[in-house]
C-alpha cells in the first residue's frame, strides 16, 4: 500500500512541536544569559556620564582660554559669557553646554589668571568626594 504525501503517520503528527523538556531548557540558557550579562552592563551609564563630563570640562576650559585669547588675557567673569556672540564671531559654546551630564550647571571660580571649572557629579552636591574638577 503507498501512502499519499499528504497522509501523515502517527508518529509525525505527535512530534509536531517542542517538549515541555526542551522549552524550560531554553528558558534556563536564556536566565543564565541573562544573569552573566546584565550586570556586566548595569553601572556603566554612571562611568558613561562622568566620563562625559570629564570631556565638557576639557571643552569648557579650552572655551575659556579662547576667551582669555580673545580679550588680552582677561577670563570670563562667568562661564554664559562664552555662549555670547561678540565680534561677528559667534559664541564659544552653546548655552546647553553649561550643564553637566546630571543637568546641573558647571560651577566656575577665578582667581586671578587661574580658573577652576567643576561640576557636583552624580549626588548634585559640591563639596563632596564625587566632584569634578579640571
Amino acid at each position: 500500500m503507498k501512502k499519499n504525501k499528504n497522509e501523515k503517520t502517527l508518529g509525525s503528527v505527535l512530534r509536531s512541536g517542542f517538549t515541555l523538556v526542551e522549552l524550560l531548557l531554553v528558558v534556563t540558557i536564556l536566565g543564565i544569559l541573562a544573569a552573566v550579562v546584565i550586570p556586566q552592563v548595569v553601572g556603566h551609564d554612571e562611568e558613561a556620564r562622568i566620563q562625559a563630563t570629564r570631556t565638557s570640562i576639557g571643552a569648557i576650559e579650552q572655551a575659556v582660554n579662547i576667551f582669555a585669547m580673545r580679550h588680552n588675557g582677561k577670563l570670563p567673569d562667568a562661564l554664559e559669557e562664552l555662549t555670547i556672540s561678540t565680534d561677528d564671531r559667534p559664541g564659544l559654546l552653546k548655552e546647553g553646554s553649561l550643564n553637566d551630564s546630571w543637568g546641573m550647571p558647571f560651577g566656575y571660580t577665578k582667581q586671578g589668571k587661574k580658573f577652576t571649572i567643576s561640576s557636583a557629579g552624580p549626588d548634585s552636591e559640591m563639596g563632596t568626594e564625587d566632584d569634578i574638577t579640571n
